[in-house]
């Protein structure tokens, strides 16, 4: 009776539900969305959304990464169906699935758009050749990935490629960012290890880089679930300055108890040169912007764009390179209207730009339903349906917040429920007696 109770606890602690994510092309041709297997697009040129074309039928499972390429000819899908998709966003055809022996926690796309790397549950980095994507008369390819690196059994959250496509980026649960050098035929590997950041206390969540003109190779912004966001000189490693965002977005008390979980941060976006970053928090019903001073290696607090209208806490944020909008998603996989559609929640917020060339800092707001760039149709194709109810962002809120806390923090067992998971272990049942 007692084992029975501990493993439907541990059935219910594992589960697992992923977060809607956010994805726009370099120019905002193309919104994306995916909730659950569900990948919705949106042509914001000709005002309607995109059939994809996949000769085998799309993901299965929880999609956890989606990605366009720095042209915006690329974009890449992966999750807990143990496959990478990457599709030509020409024709929208999916032109290569890969298999991954794991769930796939994170992807990347080289700045020359010739390889495809993406991270798995056990902590290998996997990287996939695309050179020859452009054949229209090859087939759809079903191959494996090529290992490239690996942390050593922990979870890595997070790829970047770095702005000159020198290095890549892993950041996992264990707290570390690991740079290294991307090699020239990374096929035989990734051996050389340029630096670690080390610092953040809790799991390290997301990565963006800042550069310019004039800081061509930038800093490295990293957020975690210590309620930080960090900045860093990612060549050699050092930790340049610390934004405690969590204390300064009003989330937390003087009274906190050590061991309280800190609102976690989810996802970052900075803009084109760099100077702004927007932060989603976990707890937090909008986005916090911060100002990064390239010269000085600082990070500031410039305003907290609260949603007041609704419960909307974004689980992904995302924008173009070319046009001062800020996407956010919010939604989970557990989210399901009467009809079974996978709900999400799309909100855009406006003046999200550098403001080098002006002297007035512009003007953010959070813009109307019927002032995002094709309004109805847009929301209908991304979100699932337009009208949802306060109940269900509660819900969505909750469900990501568990989800996080699940997959990230690395859990606590007692002795006695050490003992009882000892028992179920396969190396345990395979040894004979002496």
């Amino acid at each position: 009776m007692e084992d029975n109770h501990m493993e439907e606890h541990d059935q219910k602690l594992e589960t697992e539900v992923a977060p809607a994510l956010i994805a726009v092309h370099p120019n905002q041709k193309f919104i994306s969305v995916s909730i659950g297997s569900d990948l919705r697009l949106f042509n914001l040129q000709d005002g309607s959304g995109v059939t994809l074309l996949d000769e085998n039928g799309g993901h299965k499972d929880s999609i956890r990464s989606i990605r366009y390429s720095k042209s915006g000819q690329l974009f890449a899908s992966a999750g807990d169906d143990k496959l990478v998709k990457i599709w030509d966003t020409n024709s929208w055809r999916c032109i290569y699935s890969v298999v991954s022996e794991k769930r796939v926690t994170s992807l990347a796309i080289s700045c020359d758009e010739m390889f495809v790397c993406f991270a798995d549950k056990f902590g290998v980095v996997y990287v996939v050749d695309v050179r020859d994507y452009n054949n229209e008369n090859r087939a759809l390819v079903n191959t494996k990935g090529v290992p490239l690196l690996s942390h050593y059994c922990s979870i890595i959250t997070r790829l970047e490629f770095s702005p000159d496509g020198k290095y890549i980026v892993t950041a996992d649960r264990d707290f570390k960012i690991r740079v290294t050098l991307f090699p020239k035929e990374p096929l035989s590997g990734a051996h050389e290890i340029q630096s670690f950041c080390l610092g953040h206390t809790e799991f390290v969540s997301c990565l963006a880089f800042i550069s310019s003109q004039d800081y061509p190779q930038g800093l490295l912004a990293s957020g975690s679930g210590d309620s930080t966001v960090r900045l860093w000189d990612y060549a050699s490693g050092s930790l340049l300055d610390t934004c405690d965002v969590g204390a300064k977005a009003g989330l937390l008390h003087s009274n906190q108890k050590q061991d309280e979980i800190l609102p976690s941060v989810t996802d970052l976006c900075a803009t084109s040169n760099g100077s702004r970053i927007a932060v989603a928090i976990q707890s937090l019903p909008g986005i916090m912007l911060l100002k990064c001073n390239l010269s000085s290696n600082t990070l500031s607090v410039i305003k907290v764009v609260s949603i007041t209208a609704e419960t909307f806490i974004p689980t992904s944020i995302g924008a173009s390179s070319s046009v001062p909008l800020l996407w956010m998603v919010m939604g989970a996989s557990s989210l399901q209207s009467n009809n079974f559609a996978l709900l999400a929640r799309v909100r855009v917020v406006s003046g999200f730009s550098d403001n080098s060339s002006v002297t007035v800092e512009p003007e953010i707001s959070v813009l109307d339903d019927k002032e995002i760039p094709r309004g109805e149709p847009l929301l209908q194709i991304l979100q699932g349906k337009l009208s949802i109810g306060e109940e269900a962002f509660s819900t969505a809120a909750e469900a990501v917040k568990t989800s996080m806390r699940n997959l990230l923090i690395k859990k606590q067992y007692s002795a006695e429920r050490r003992e009882f998971r000892k028992r179920g272990r396969n190396d345990k049942k395979n040894q004979t007696p002496a």
